[in-house]
């Protein structure tokens, strides 16, 4: 494993196991599958409905609380609520969270973030970040926040590297985390000839040559998946590297694409969304 070291000296695995569109089943399953191959970063959130099946996935798992980087987001409709973290916490059945993220620029956010804020004032939360914010949005969290937030999770793929939104997060001690790292395996993406002539070089397949190329290039990623091939050959990409020039040929791919486009409609509607948390398995 590597790791990145976040603003307040939190170190944070560069890979772990993401749980977006997972069933409570799916995702428990996945996530013992993906401790048991060596992962040590989960992903979640309230809004996917199955923090209680990834509470149950660390218990089964027989590793240490501490062993494991846990990471969730906040939903816009319980920015307002002085007891959405603690609720949290009860879903996962942990004392604390590694990473605490806002999920959405939607609802009441600065109060949110404030939440997040008196949450790692307590020792409830280990560090706290942003998802879905633009550079504005993180601008105006900067300029009224009290901890600094430490990471922001986004869409990034080789064809939408966010160079700019990154030298901006880097000039603010922000670390970018991908979603969507394999481009919602868009077919054209997976099997652009560059990415399977350096499989071929490496003897490794195409979706391993762009984990790589994510964690050379300094992007946490989260794949997801409920394979559990999948899920052992996502990780395996910590025994070789790419060159300076094989990096450098990636970047030519860039095409600024992104699969998921954030409107003002679709903001309006995550902030009157509730989603069942109460009720999910």
């Amino acid at each position: 494993m590597e790791y990145v070291s976040l603003n307040n000296g939190v170190k944070m695995p560069m890979e772990g196991i993401g749980t977006f569109l997972l069933t409570p089943d799916e995702a428990e399953a996945s996530c013992v599958s993906a401790l048991q191959n060596g992962y040590r970063l989960i992903d979640t959130a309230n809004a996917y409905c199955n923090e209680k099946a990834v509470g149950r996935a660390m218990k089964k798992s027989g590793l240490l609380r501490e062993e494991i980087f846990l990471e969730t987001k906040l939903w816009p409709t319980f920015y307002t609520d002085a007891d959405a973290v603690d609720k949290t916490l009860a879903r996962l059945d942990t004392d604390y969270i590694d990473l605490l993220l806002i999920h959405q620029p939607a609802g009441d956010y600065v109060a949110g973030y404030r939440l997040m804020e008196k949450a790692y004032k307590e020792g409830k939360v280990r560090a706290i970040g942003l998802s879905n914010f633009n550079e504005e949005q993180i601008k105006e969290i900067l300029s009224i926040c009290e901890v600094k937030p430490t990471i922001l999770q986004t869409e990034v793929h080789p064809y939408a590297q966010q160079k700019e939104l990154k030298a901006f997060l880097a000039e603010n001690g922000m670390v970018i985390q991908a979603w969507y790292p394999l481009g919602h395996a868009d077919k054209g993406l997976l099997e652009e000839p560059l990415f399977t002539r350096l499989a071929a070089k490496y003897g490794k397949s195409n979706v391993q040559i762009i984990l790589r190329w994510h964690i050379q290039a300094g992007n946490v990623v989260i794949p997801g998946s409920k394979n559990p091939a999948h899920i052992h050959d996502n990780f395996d990409v910590f025994d070789f590297a790419l060159t300076d020039a094989e990096m450098q040929e990636i970047t030519t791919l860039n095409k600024d694409k992104r699969y998921y486009e954030v409107t003002e409609d679709k903001l309006a509607a995550f902030a009157t969304m509730f989603p069942p948390v109460d009720d999910q398995k």
